[in-house]
């Protein structure tokens, strides 16, 4: 259902489950077995067609209205039937069911789905304090909107790497906020990528396209990066990760390809010519972000995935040792979440990666405040058996970073929301959750802090990284400042023209 998807990570984004307080359901199934008759013949119609291409959502994850004006009339065309004015359906030639069957999931979803869903409950209540934060920002130039796709935290020397969709090239900002184009871009970077070969991924068509224009840059023996693009012909792509997947000596590279009906997870194997053999790892729309590393221990590079579009979920890929993968699906979510970022870190200590996720694209047919989007934290209880152990509602959730911001050996929360409740709680477009876990404890607890930023513009991306070279990490906030305004009545009220804010970390000093 992710079919008008922007783009994630920028929202990018991402941009991904139940309601408040219960676990995070693989089945995405309601507790309706019980029903009889109409019901249950759209109940079982439902689960049967939409199962082909995602999780078969339950009714009560969007209201009435939504389902009715807004998600079945866009998904009826992919079962060959045709509609008029949003309300009225009718088979055409090639239509995939009898249009009586049709009739039956638009009644299951009609007669269960709430008049509204609930509002999200905070159990612990968002402290409005800086939290050992000290707020930098550049000067804003009034000449040019804020529509800033990618900020990264140079860690060779204090800087901050930017692009936007206004202005795609690759710029690098001093201490100083004195800015430099460091290379040229035919499209707005959406990642980048350091090492001994700083690497940046440019996403080629912003607007849900599956325009093949996506490229990939890199950086020469020279320092400069190179004019021309090394990998070309991608569609949408948003992330990329680096792995020596078949230990040759020579890096690879895996691009998540977001695409909008066609893209993937791409592994680029480096030939000895220099030049790249491309191999699909899942060829799959809605690739949007992907971590290396050796998962089962075996010596070779496997890859964990998030894919955000229709059929949403965490995969993992592992290595089989001849050129390929082995998939198998970690977590899978309904449609309509909006999955938008995950990480993998280990929480509690234990030696197992753990995952982080956040819940909040909200960019596409339901673009309605949902109790379910937010933070999540999946614990690892052994060979990746994922189990759902701490949420926390956020609208609109779209990245969240783990990194031990206090400096007190355990891992801390960083979180922003592009489509954050912008009319009633902007506050939530960045929250702090510093980790107050007590030791022993096998329940996570975060306190959650909200700096007072929110004036200052409306993130989209975020990374962490010592800016200031004092040992702990820092964080810059990218503004992406128009567009995209789900609410009604909604003016910015935020800096427009201010490209990012960095939020040093000063804790040390408190």
């Amino acid at each position: 259902m992710k079919l008008a998807k922007q783009f994630w990570h920028l929202v990018v984004t991402a941009i991904f489950i139940t309601i408040t307080g219960q676990s995070c359901g693989r089945s995405g199934q309601s507790a309706d077995d019980s029903l009889s008759g109409e019901l249950a013949a759209g109940r079982d119609a439902a689960r049967k067609r939409c199962s082909t291409c995602h999780l078969p959502p339950d009714p009560a994850l969007l209201d009435k209205e939504t389902w009715k004006k807004q998600v079945l009339p866009a998904m009826a065309p992919y079962f060959g039937i045709e509609v008029w004015q949003k309300s009225q359906y009718f088979a055409g030639e090639r239509a995939a069911m009898p249009i009586a069957e049709w009739t039956q999931i638009v009644a299951y979803y009609d007669s269960l789905a709430p008049a509204q869903l609930p509002a999200a409950h905070a159990t612990v209540p968002v402290r409005g304090e800086w939290a050992g934060f000290t707020l930098k920002k550049p000067a804003a130039d009034t000449t040019h909107l804020a529509t800033t796709t990618m900020v990264a935290f140079d860690p060779g020397a204090k800087g901050i790497f930017t692009s936007s969709s206004e202005m795609p090239a690759l710029m690098r900002w001093d201490e100083h906020f004195g800015k430099q184009m460091r290379a040229p871009l035919a499209s707005p970077a959406t990642y980048m990528l350091f090492g001994e070969m700083p690497v940046v991924t440019a996403v080629g068509e912003m607007r849900a396209y599956d325009v093949a224009s996506g490229e990939m840059y890199r950086r020469g023996a020279n320092g400069q990066f190179e004019p021309k693009p090394f990998i070309t012909g991608l569609r949408r792509p948003l992330h990329t990760a680096v792995g020596d997947f078949n230990r040759d000596g020579r890096m690879d590279y895996a691009v998540s390809a977001f695409g909008h009906n066609q893209g993937g997870l791409y592994v680029f194997r480096q030939k000895e010519d220099g030049g790249f053999d491309k191999v699909p790892v899942r060829e799959i729309a809605g690739a949007t972000q992907s971590f290396t590393g050796d998962f089962n221990g075996d010596g070779w590079t496997d890859l964990i995935a998030l894919f955000a579009h229709a059929d949403e979920g965490i995969w993992l890929f592992t290595n089989d040792q001849k050129g390929g993968f082995t998939e198998k699906n970690l977590l899978r979510f309904p449609p309509v979440y909006g999955s938008s970022s995950f990480q993998v870190a280990d929480f509690n200590h234990d030696g197992r990666p753990d995952v982080l996720y956040t819940a909040g694209d909200n960019s596409d047919y339901s673009r309605i405040l949902k109790p379910y989007h937010g933070v999540y934290l999946f614990l690892n209880k052994g060979d990746f058996q994922l189990e759902q152990s701490w949420f926390y509602p956020v609208n609109g959730a779209t990245r969240a970073v783990a990194s031990d911001f206090d400096g007190d050996g355990d891992l801390d929360i960083a979180s922003l929301a592009f489509f954050a409740d912008l009319k009633h709680n902007p506050a939530e477009k960045f929250l702090y959750f510093r980790n107050d876990t007590p030791q022993g404890n096998a329940k996570p607890q975060f306190q959650p802090f909200s700096p007072p930023v929110a004036s200052s513009g409306r993130w989209i991306c975020m990374d962490a990284g010592d800016w200031d070279n004092d040992g702990d990490p820092d964080i810059v906030l990218g503004n992406y400042s128009k567009g995209f305004l789900n609410q009604d009545a909604v003016q910015p009220d935020w800096n427009v023209y201010l490209p990012f804010v960095v939020l040093q970390n000063d804790m040390k000093r408190h």
